[in-house]
């Protein structure tokens, strides 16, 4: 039988693995974020955040791509199913969990100290400790080399840090914070635990977007670190796009669990708004546009899968991870403002999740690499010409 939720029959490319953990984090969040979020959202703020982060971690969600320290270890694909479900709710409770485990884990655990990943992952795979990542600044948002923020060592050794980072995801109530910063060595990650003297990450209001999550400025007023506080295994650019490329994957499967929601939110209310004596979903111009989302929606999941696979068979790209970004976001916020057609007046309204869902991808659309970064990725890869300059 056709199924109009999975029409390619994609379940089929998933193992009971795959379903377990997919099911497990659907759940969760159909019972602890979708009956709350649209409040969370309209008042801009997100009450128990950090009892949410202890249940994600309690779930295996927090890093979960990630081996040892507390952290489950699953596959990029099974990472990749969370992601869905936990955007399908709301883009920002999906932005606690990549910053989390594919930003400021990801990043301990791969440049990190033996002595910095035992301190800090454990707690952070269980949720007890919530981080943020420093790159993006004021000035400074797609061209990261030029970032102001300095680092210097004094002549005990330790490194001592100024300057300033925004948008930063989390940063009001993280523990720990992953900075990047110039100094004299090149480009270099700090571990910087948030109680330190001089650290202050003041909340940024005010937003239209990402309206339930935690966005911040990071001040860092002469922060004293010690010695040891560098992440020793990088230097340069090369630390934080691992990062990102590693958190651009999470978007690629996050936005079509928006796009997800949207369809069939619109393809419900298709079947029960009657115009004209009749459902609406009877209109040839309604029928084109649920197909053309459903085409669009699947195809993106596929993208997703395929890339996923790639991711654990060690083969995936930085440059496939762009084309997988740019397409699905791109995609996801068109099928969010064609389900608002489909409601007509209804789809402004926080009584159903499509026009939350399109506002949230605007801020998905641009962070973490906007569409003409992405772009750009794309057009050196296939013609070898770089365009950045």
């Amino acid at each position: 039988m056709f199924d109009p939720h999975d029409p390619l029959g994609i379940d089929d490319l998933l193992t009971d693995e795959d379903r377990a953990i997919r099911d497990t984090v659907r759940a969760w969040a159909a019972d602890r974020v979708l009956p709350h979020v649209a409040d969370w959202y309209e008042r801009g703020e997100i009450p128990g955040i950090r009892e949410l982060a202890r249940e994600l971690g309690s779930l295996g969600a927090l890093g979960m791509q990630l081996t040892g320290y507390g952290c489950a270890g699953s596959s990029a694909v099974q990472y990749g199913l969370a992601c869905l479900e936990v955007e399908a709710v709301d883009s920002g409770i999906r932005s606690l969990v990549s910053v989390q485990g594919s930003l400021a884990m990801y990043a301990i655990h791969r440049f990190g100290s033996e002595e910095q990943k035992l301190r800090w992952l454990p707690g952070m795979a269980a949720g007890e400790i919530i981080g943020c990542f420093g790159l993006t600044e004021p000035d400074h948002g797609s061209d990261p080399a030029g970032m102001r923020t300095y680092a210097k060592r004094d002549a005990g050794g330790d490194w001592v840090l100024t300057g300033r980072k925004m948008w930063i995801t989390n940063g009001s109530v993280a523990g720990v914070a992953i900075v990047w910063a110039r100094t004299d060595e090149g480009i270099r990650g700090f571990v910087v635990p948030t109680d330190r003297p001089g650290f202050s990450a003041p909340e940024i209001r005010h937003k239209w977007s990402l309206r339930a999550s935690v966005t911040s400025e990071l001040v860092l007023d002469e922060v004293r670190l010690p010695a040891d506080a560098v992440l020793p295994e990088v230097t340069g650019l090369r630390g934080p796009l691992s990062c990102l490329s590693h958190a651009r994957y999470g978007i690629v499967w996050g936005a079509m669990g928006a796009a997800r929601t949207c369809f069939e939110t619109a393809l419900a209310y298709a079947r029960s708004r009657e115009q004209f004596g009749r459902p609406i979903a009877g209109f040839q111009l309604t029928q084109a546009k649920l197909a053309d989302m459903a085409v669009e929606l699947h195809k993106g999941i596929l993208l997703a899968h395929h890339l996923g696979r790639r991711m654990d068979a060690g083969r995936l790209r930085p440059e496939q991870v762009s084309f997988g970004k740019l397409n699905n976001v791109r995609e996801a916020i068109e099928i969010c403002r064609t389900a608002r057609t489909i409601l007509g007046a209804n789809g402004i309204s926080l009584e159903y999740p499509v026009m939350r869902h399109a506002t949230n991808l605007e801020s998905v659309l641009t962070y973490e690499g906007t569409v003409e970064m992405h772009q750009l990725v794309l057009g050196k890869a296939l013609t070898g010409v770089d365009a950045f300059r």
